[in-house]
């Protein structure tokens, strides 16, 4: 048994080691979900990263092509109301699609992660407080939350996004707890502190990279929620406001013409549909390829 007593040893706490990065990735890769969510996400990144290259057209000037225009040669997507080119529109639409999904999941995953690490460490009082506000928090639908917070702070994309990532908060926080609580109860975590490590090796070196698979899981099946959230708020007016290329604005953009030109709804539908598919079958894959028990090669 090793000793309990001088230096805290240290513990590789790498989500997948090195020499397992690989066969991580080949599990990942190579089942249905994996391959799929992965080709949408890289095909997302590839389309906002070089959304300049990709079309010559500005997706808010107008008066490039015709009004109305179908899907053709010159134009691959069509036009909308104002003659702009549809395509060009869904390109740079990529570009906050991942934004927002980024910074949402960003706001949420860190504040979740410190407020259920802090609560199933400290206990008591500290953990009273903290988990029952969480639970207050969840008594309202992610949707009300982001409403309000929507309400008070404007309609805009930026405040969206942070209504967004304050909604996903309780759901963040109650799963870190959640996982952190398991953790804390095993005896690799009760050596530590009978070997006299400090709160904040506890916390940080300790629990977190254990509660970190669990949570990279969470976030990655929660940036399709944000995605979807924020492009419903924009589709109401109170996220992304015109001319902006967001897909939820695009779509609310389109009600009064369906119509006359339906592919104006349906392109920027199947683009949301396809995007948050995609980040949920990776999700999935992940989920899978982290977990012991799916067995290994």
């Amino acid at each position: 048994m090793a000793e309990l007593s001088g230096a805290v040893p240290d513990y590789d706490h790498e989500i997948v080691p090195p020499g397992r990065r690989a066969h991580f990735w080949r599990r990942v890769a190579f089942t249905p979900n994996g391959a799929f969510g992965l080709a949408v996400v890289i095909v997302l990144i590839a389309s906002a990263g070089l959304a300049d290259l990709i079309t010559p057209y500005s997706p808010i000037k107008m008066g490039v092509g015709p009004r109305f225009l179908p899907p053709n040669g010159a134009y691959l997507l069509g036009t909308d109301e104002f003659g702009r080119d549809l395509f060009t529109r869904i390109v740079y639409g990529s570009r906050l699609t991942l934004m927002i999904g980024a910074i949402a999941v960003g706001i949420s995953l860190t504040v979740g992660i410190l407020v259920g690490l802090i609560a199933a460490y400290r206990g008591g009082w500290t953990e009273t407080i903290l988990m029952r506000g969480t639970d207050v928090l969840f008594s309202f639908t992610e949707t009300l939350i982001a409403l309000a917070c929507v309400a008070v702070l404007g309609p805009s994309l930026k405040n969206a996004m942070i209504a967004v990532g304050i909604a996903g908060i309780p759901f963040y926080a109650r799963t870190c707890y959640s996982a952190a609580l398991v953790e804390r109860s095993k005896p690799y975590f009760e050596a530590t502190i009978a070997a006299g490590a400090g709160p904040l090796r506890l916390l940080f070196l300790h629990l977190l990279p254990n509660v970190l698979p669990t949570m990279i899981v969470v976030a990655t099946l929660g940036l399709s929620a944000a995605i979807l959230a924020a492009a419903g708020l924009s589709f109401l007016g109170l996220g992304a406001q015109p001319p902006d290329p967001e897909w939820g604005a695009m779509l609310s953009g389109a009600r009064d013409y369906f119509n006359r030109a339906p592919y104006l709804m349906v392109i920027p539908g199947l683009a949301i549909a396809v995007t948050v598919l995609g980040f949920n079958l990776l999700g999935d894959a992940i989920r899978t390829a982290l977990d012991p028990r799916e067995g290994s090669e």
